[in-house]
């Protein structure tokens, strides 16, 4: 070997991660089973070695190095207010639209197809996280939609079609719809009643104008938009088409694209609205109500994409500690990294498990499951705060798994690490989810009595759980506004603590409800007690490499 080329020999780096099978995830196939949909499993096997292909990683790295571009207007002057995404962006939405992760489930009569959907989104989600934002409004926007029949009529069999049709065009001349969504301005944020856009009925019934700017209003590139405005009788929700019947452009003029912390392959746009034409959705006046399942639906996603961010990074501080060696020994095989690496792996299940059971109460609940209405009511503001909270924390931990190498971009850990916030701020901050909770319990009391019917499923099966259902109750009696955070953990913890004991094994169930309820735990990873038995959590999380 040439003397020069030695210092450049490479030794104890850890090889490519990819190609690696995203669904090899025990919890969540365990959980697609559980919660009626282990017919889709196959699909969800073949989507997650997909996700974990060379080709299809890549994809996300090329989407999230080449930003989408906004071009307000085309080279002869006139006002266009289109984006353009890497090839990259194209290969990822297809895949993603074709298999059922847009509003394919709505089309579906089979119990599960919900479940299916996001144990795909766990797997899929390994890739990137910015396409995930316009197939979720997808999703949410077919039942609000269905609050406008006849509307629901023509545009639900496209939101609902696996058929991925980027161009902008007439919607009803299309293959395949995308939605997106319109609510927050400026002066407001998640106090959606202050918006000032303002919409003018015409002579046409059901149709009005609309003039006003929106603040964040992601995925411009969809076809229609599903948007609230102050109508005569007050907030109202509307049905905004980019493109009109008669082929035309509606207004909808793009400002600006957010520059944004992470989500970076996905454009979150400021579109200004001036003379917009708009179809009224539901009642005048009740436009808060009219989007609340589609709330329901997308607060359900936030919680699915954390869930899998944790599991992505996991595996990849995981597979580098395989690989890498420190101090004469293999990282997993030294004591205190298999304690993070299992630490993380409890959070990581435990995440998995709650998702799934958040997706089988919104399959059964509409199809007309009144318990489980009011179950996934409470559950899921409960599960979008605390499962996306834990989001930062945990994909920092797994990024210093990997050291410095995780500090680099070339890692990817980087961009999923600014990514984990932003499904804390979606769709709600914290407070908003957290006092949401303290609103369902007082106008739909039957939420607090589903909830605990779901954690007296595993009554008498462990003290500390049963120790920690008596703190919550007693939390719930005294529940006040600025106690809303700690109220709400705590129906998290036991609510996660409750399925790991009645579906995981032993050393899972019994190390978490040691460290999360019994308080046997320090305030970072890697805390767990020395009676943890890390070999058989990590056994599960992450079986060896093939």
């Amino acid at each position: 070997m040439d003397s020069t080329s030695a210092t450049h020999d490479v030794t104890n780096q850890p090889p490519p991660l990819a190609p690696y099978d995203a669904s090899e995830d025990t919890a969540l196939l365990e959980g697609l089973r559980r919660e009626g949909a282990g017919w889709a499993e196959e699909d969800v096997r073949r989507l997650g070695r997909l996700a974990g292909s060379a080709e299809a990683q890549e994809w996300a790295e090329l989407a999230n190095r080449h930003e989408p571009v906004l071009r307000t207007h085309d080279r002869y002057g006139h006002r266009v207010d289109e984006v353009e995404f890497h090839p990259s962006w194209h290969h990822l939405m297809r895949v993603a639209v074709t298999e059922g992760q847009a509003g394919a489930p709505w089309a579906d009569d089979r119990p599960g197809a919900h479940v299916a959907r996001t144990a795909g989104g766990l797997a899929w989600g390994h890739t990137d996280a910015g396409h995930g934002c316009p197939t979720s409004m997808t999703y949410a926007a077919v039942p609000a939609l269905r609050h406008q029949p006849e509307l629901a009529k023509v545009y639900e069999p496209l939101l609902t079609a696996r058929e991925y049709d980027p161009v902008l065009r007439v919607p009803t001349e299309k293959r395949g719809l995308l939605a997106g969504m319109g609510m927050t301005e400026k002066q407001g944020g998640s106090d959606v009643r202050t918006n000032s856009t303002t919409a003018t009925p015409t002579a046409e019934p059901g149709v009005y104008t609309l003039r006003g700017h929106k603040w964040f209003t992601s995925a411009p590139m969809c076809d229609v938009f599903l948007v609230l405005a102050q109508a005569p009788e007050g907030l109202s929700c509307f049905l905004v088409p980019r493109v009109l019947p008669d082929g035309s452009r509606n207004t909808f003029r793009i400002q600006r694209l957010k520059d944004k912390l992470g989500n970076r392959s996905n454009a979150s746009s400021e579109p200004e609205f001036d003379g917009t034409v708009a179809w009224l959705v539901g009642p005048e006046g009740r436009g808060v109500k009219t989007i609340i399942d589609m709330v329901n639906c997308t607060r359900l996603d936030c919680v699915m994409m954390s869930a899998t961010l944790m599991r992505k990074t996991l595996v990849e501080a995981g597979h580098h500690a395989r690989h890498r060696s420190a101090f004469g020994a293999r990282l997993a095989d030294q004591p205190l990294m298999r304690n993070v690496l299992a630490d993380l792996a409890l959070e990581s299940e435990a995440a998995t498990t709650l998702t799934l059971r958040l997706a089988g109460a919104a399959d059964r609940a509409v199809r007309g499951d009144e318990g489980e209405q009011a179950f996934r009511r409470i559950a899921t503001a409960v599960g979008k705060y605390w499962v996306t909270k834990r989001g930062p924390a945990f994909t920092a931990e797994a990024l210093e798994c990997l050291g410095g190498n995780g500090y680099v971009e070339e890692s990817g850990m980087p961009r999923h690490y600014r990514e984990a916030p932003l499904l804390s701020i979606w769709e709600g901050s914290g407070n908003v989810n957290a006092l949401d909770v303290l609103r369902a319990l007082v106008k739909e009391p039957g939420t607090a009595d589903a909830l605990f019917a779901e954690l007296a499923l595993a009554q008498g099966a462990d003290a500390r759980l049963d120790a920690a259902v008596a703190r919550l109750r007693g939390l719930l009696a005294s529940a006040s506004e600025s106690g809303a955070r700690r109220l709400v953990e705590q129906m998290a913890l036991t609510l996660q603590a409750s399925l790991l004991v009645r579906h995981a094994p032993a050393p899972v169930a019994d190390a978490f409800c040691a460290t999360r309820l019994g308080g046997d735990w320090g305030h970072a990873f890697g805390t767990l007690p020395d009676t943890a038995g890390l070999g058989a959590i990590l056994g599960r999380a992450l079986p060896e490499e093939g």
